[in-house]
């Protein structure tokens, strides 16, 4: 049954319940001092710059790819720390606003999209409060949020003002000719290509919906018919486990977390490949995190491949290996000098 708007209450019913509870659980976090978001923003801000270090392959003197790890893995316990510790104030300003568009939930998930950026671009230093400097990106996003209300998929703003000229032309014809008008008619009232209007009047349709059932049982929602991008082909499986002993020896001469990885995202030792979601779960790390550590290690096995004659070679097939690739550059270079 659907929920029904309580007289002289600005929320459903079921949005109160929803509300509630999570009142009740972020409430047992405790807040922070001015002390403590010093503390987690400086560990936030090594995090960064440890990734940053990783991203380009940079380890510092006296330092180890791992320190570097946990560094980030610090900085992102810090940062989580630090926006559960202010998501009462997401909700003391979702409040604020009305939930004719939004109910209260939906608007202080928006809200805590703004405190999330808001933890990242806090600059200590500056002497500010943190709820003050946060204040101002929760707004932000809960104003994002409620202009994008009435449609799923976010368009470019000229889009939006030719969907509404549009619309505005298709009421006034409707009227004049006492019946839906013709493409050719629309376009002529809004000066455009038919074409054009064609476009747009995709643009205007609804997108369908996952669970949607495509089958006459109505047992087959459209979501199981998409690929999953992490899903590994009949292919790729057989060709890994033909390589499977060239390449654990491979593996053996990256780091011990590196290592890890890899065979937890191809599924090396139980045959089932995790997602990078997954990985980052186990590891404490970010989803981009452990890509960014993935396609790394990638590029070092394809270099280790290129120096040996050992299996693993075709199991990372598909990238010329570094080695090769500058072969080839110093092949070219002589050809250029010899002309």
């Amino acid at each position: 049954m659907a929920a029904t708007r309580i007289k002289g209450d600005r929320v459903d019913a079921p949005d109160k319940d929803l509300v509630g509870a999570y009142l009740d659980r972020i409430g047992r976090t405790p807040l922070l001092d001015a002390h403590e978001e010093v503390d987690l923003a400086k560990a936030i801000e090594g995090g960064l710059y440890a990734e940053q270090l990783l991203d380009e392959g940079t380890v510092p003197k006296g330092a180890s790819r791992e320190e570097l790890e946990d560094l980030v893995s610090a900085g992102l316990r810090a940062k989580q720390r630090f926006v559960e510790a202010n998501l009462r104030l997401v909700v003391s300003i979702a409040r604020k606003y009305p939930t004719d568009s939004l109910p209260l939930i939906d608007l202080i998930q928006e809200g805590n999209l703004g405190l999330m950026r808001a933890v990242e671009k806090f600059d200590y230093r500056r002497g500010f409060k943190f709820s003050t400097y946060a204040t101002w990106w929760i707004r932000q996003a809960i104003g994002r949020g409620l202009s994008h209300t009435a449609r799923t998929i976010r368009l470019p703003v000229h889009v939006e003002e030719e969907l509404s000229r549009l619309r505005r032309a298709e009421r006034q014809l409707s009227r004049e000719l006492g019946r839906e008008p013709s493409r050719e008619e629309l376009a002529g009232s809004v000066g455009a290509e038919p074409e054009h209007v064609d476009e747009l009047l995709r643009w205007r349709r609804d997108p369908a919906s996952l669970d949607a059932t495509v089958d006459d049982a109505g047992e087959t929602p459209m979501g199981d018919l998409l690929q999953d991008p992490d899903a590994v082909t009949p292919e790729a499986e057989v060709v890994a486990l033909d390589d499977l002993e060239g390449l654990s020896r491979l593996l053996d001469r990256l780091p011990e977390r590196e290592a890890a990885i890899v065979r937890a995202r191809f599924g090396m030792d139980n045959g089932q490949p995790l997602s990078y979601a997954q990985i980052g779960v186990r590891y404490n790390l970010s989803h981009n995190r452990v890509r960014q550590i993935t396609d790394r290690s990638l590029r070092r096995l394809r270099q280790l491949a290129g120096e040996t004659d050992l299996a693993g070679r075709r199991a990372l097939a598909g990238a010329p290996a570094p080695a090769a690739e500058e072969r080839e550059r110093e092949r070219a270079a002589a050809g250029s000098r010899a002309a």
